[in-house]
């Protein structure tokens, strides 16, 4: 395995990891303003960890504004409605509390509370100023690493596929990862979000190495790089190891707290690194199957790896060593790897094929097509994205047929 000799990671100024961790809010949040927006799940709102923190936000002298009014996959319509209601309340700080959609909320409030609507003007990368709202993310899920990533997504009518807003001013000023909060999260909800943590572990430990040259506005993601792989490397092999306990046992808190950190690297590793061909292909099929993210990226994981296998055959011969196994060529770890990542997605409930979610042979020209034009995930791949290398992957993955796959 060989790694590009540049690095770059885009984190928070501040990451607090660890239970009750979440006891830090009020001094994280008072000493970026005294008038707080927060963006909250509305199952949450009523949970008791969620009211005593924000008691001690109103005990600092913070004053609290609450939007519960989180839809998932966040059309747009919604996220504009909230991008009002925070313009209107002029806040200092924006707190992010809850799973994926919440923490990308937060991000988009906090750009909308400080620059004009309507949010199209940002889609892509680089298009977002300086002048956004400090940020404050708090997960409750292990799953999207929002809390340390410069991207928030979201479904726009008007489009096909989901569509994402990138830029470094979008990372939060401060995330607080307390483990406690993801406890009890019902079995469908971790193992989606929790496959998706693995899928962004692997897909920028497997990303193509950086070659950007450096220069005064970069793209958001760069690629593979020295600094992201060990993030990702340490990822993948912590979530391979926890998920199946934390789907099996929601109470477990061991469990929990490693997923929450596998969760949270996994993040900070594409942030800069970024992800590749399994997000671009989902985000048609999410739109055409209304099935969520971590669902379909995690589906479509396997087959991703095994059609790139000889590209990056050093990378998942190592994830594989990260995860315990030895002995054997790089070729076999490597197939370990993938079988290691099937077998995880078997025991935790995620379909092997994409007919199990509704899709049908004749989508997939218009999926292969659509996924084309996400180009920075499109071309963050090793392998050269065209439409007859997506319809590889598709056809595959439709029937779970992995013969045409590359190896």
């Amino acid at each position: 395995m060989t790694d590009t000799a540049n690095g770059l990671l885009r984190l928070p100024a501040q990451i607090a990891f660890g239970l009750n961790s979440l006891d830090g809010l009020a001094g994280t949040v008072s000493a970026l303003g005294r008038r707080a927006f927060v963006v909250v799940d509305p199952f949450i709102r009523g949970t008791a960890l969620f009211g005593e923190a924000m008691e001690s936000l109103s005990a600092a002298g913070v004053e609290v504004a609450i939007c519960s009014e989180v839809v998932a996959e966040l059309p747009v319509p919604a996220v504009e409605a909230a991008g009002e209601m925070a313009r209107a309340f002029a806040p200092d700080v924006v707190v992010g509390y809850g799973g994926g959609s919440a923490i990308d909320l937060a991000k988009l409030v906090a750009l909308l509370a400080r620059q004009p609507s309507p949010l199209s003007l940002y889609y892509g990368e680089n298009k977002v100023g300086a002048d956004v709202a400090p940020l404050v993310a708090v997960p409750t899920t292990a799953g999207t690493g929002s809390e340390a990533t410069p991207v928030a997504v979201v479904s726009d009518s008007e489009r096909e596929l989901k569509v994402g807003v990138s830029s470094p001013y979008l990372v939060p000023r401060a995330a607080i990862v307390d483990p406690r909060l993801s406890l009890g999260a019902p079995g469908t909800v971790t193992a989606y979000a929790g496959i998706d943590a693995l899928v962004h572990a692997i897909e920028s430990f497997t990303a193509a190495p950086w070659s950007a040259a450096w220069g005064d506005t970069l793209p958001v993601f760069v690629g593979r790089n020295r600094l992201s792989s060990l993030l990702a490397l340490e990822a993948a092999s912590t979530i391979l190891g926890s998920l199946r306990t934390a789907v099996s046992s929601p109470l477990d808190l061991p469990a929990r707290e490693a997923m929450s950190y596998g969760s949270l690297l996994a993040g900070m590793a594409f942030g800069g690194a970024g992800t590749h061909l399994s997000h671009a292909l989902q985000y048609p099929i999410g739109a055409l199957s209304k099935t969520p993210h971590g669902l379909g990226t995690g589906l479509l994981l396997p087959y991703v790896m095994e059609a790139a296998f000889a590209e990056t055959m050093p990378e998942l011969a190592a994830i594989a060593v990260a995860c315990g196994h030895r002995g054997g060529s790089d070729e076999a770890l490597a197939m370990q790897a993938i079988d290691d990542v099937r077998s995880l997605s078997k025991d935790i409930g995620i379909p092997n094929t994409l007919a199990e979610i509704g899709i049908t042979a004749g989508q997939l020209p218009r999926i292969a097509e659509l996924s084309l034009t996400v180009k920075r995930l499109a071309n963050n791949s090793t392998l050269e994205p065209t439409h007859d290398l997506f319809m590889t992957i598709l056809e595959a993955a439709l029937t779970g047929d992995r013969s045409r796959l590359s190896r």
